[in-house]
């Protein structure tokens, strides 16, 4: 994932400041929605399998338990590699997006190293659908990577972009996604939704991250939110549908308040304390 200068990762996971450098205030957006946890053990393991069984070394292993051991070792970290590489993946495609959206801002940017980073890595394809997307749909920005923060739930996150799009003023946000068997990139998770929901309710944006100066938020109260997965093979747009965002934001607030009790819990220590038997 990218980071923006007020995010703080930190036990609880990312969390804000109010200016750089400054104490970790709240949540992040992706922090909240993270208390939903999946089971992904079942992925884990086919991970696992699947690089067990793809290891050119396995048929000199067979028969000898030392290497046997040693595969069964790198295997078992195969989800977690891959989750690395996809996250690092993300990043390089977002940097991309973000220094195009500063270029059309006529701000200063660096499009050209992000474009290298993707050519570095063989990944040119997605900068090329990004800026097949960025065409097709007339995309004219009003800011890229904006913090923002909501006082009255407690909880920050910084959007991709913010753009008029068929004259609408549009939340956007970017998911780095695989191609299917069919050729397609793949949908994002509907959690998305409950992100963008929380994002449009923010209460002011950042205007100097290094002084700590925020403004109010301008865009949230008829903006629409939009997903947007991008592919090596392509890019699609979905919309989050809008009679359902009350229903995703009041599963956020439920997500944000089981986040405080855990942060409470974690800041008191509490736990289970053994205790003798009573006086005879």
């Amino acid at each position: 994932m990218t980071s923006p200068k007020l995010a703080i990762q930190t036990d609880l996971g990312r969390m804000y400041s109010r200016k750089v450098g400054g104490e970790a205030i709240v949540p992040s957006i992706t922090t909240v929605i993270g208390m939903d946890k999946l089971d992904l053990s079942g992925w884990a393991g086919y991970m696992a399998a699947k690089s067990l069984s793809d290891d050119h070394r396995l048929v000199q292993a067979v028969g000898d338990p030392r290497q046997l051991r040693s595969l069964v070792r790198d295997a078992a970290g195969a989800a977690e590699a891959y989750r690395d590489s996809a996250a690092m993946r993300g990043d390089r495609v977002h940097n991309y997006a973000e220094q195009r959206a500063l270029q059309a801002l006529d701000l200063e940017h660096d499009l050209g190293s992000a474009q290298a980073a993707l050519e570095a890595n063989m990944e040119l394809g997605f900068a090329r659908h990004f800026d097949q997307w960025w065409e097709d749909y007339d995309v004219r920005p009003l800011a890229a990577e904006v913090t923002v923060w909501n006082h009255s739930v407690g909880y920050a996150g910084t959007i991709d972009l913010v753009a008029k799009i068929g004259g609408r003023t549009c939340l956007v946000d970017y998911k780095t996604k695989n191609t299917d068997r069919d050729g397609f990139v793949k949908r994002p998770d509907d959690k998305v939704i409950m992100q963008l929901a929380a994002a449009c309710k923010a209460e002011e944006q950042v205007v100097d991250a290094e002084q700590g100066t925020w403004k109010g938020w301008e865009h949230g109260t008829d903006a629409m939110l939009l997903a947007v997965a991008l592919g090596e093979t392509g890019a699609r747009t979905f919309m989050a549908p809008p009679p359902a965002l009350p229903d995703y934001w009041s599963k956020f607030y439920a997500l944000r308040r089981n986040w405080e009790a855990s942060f409470r819990i974690a800041q008191s220590r509490a736990s289970l304390a053994e205790i003798t038997p009573p006086a005879q």
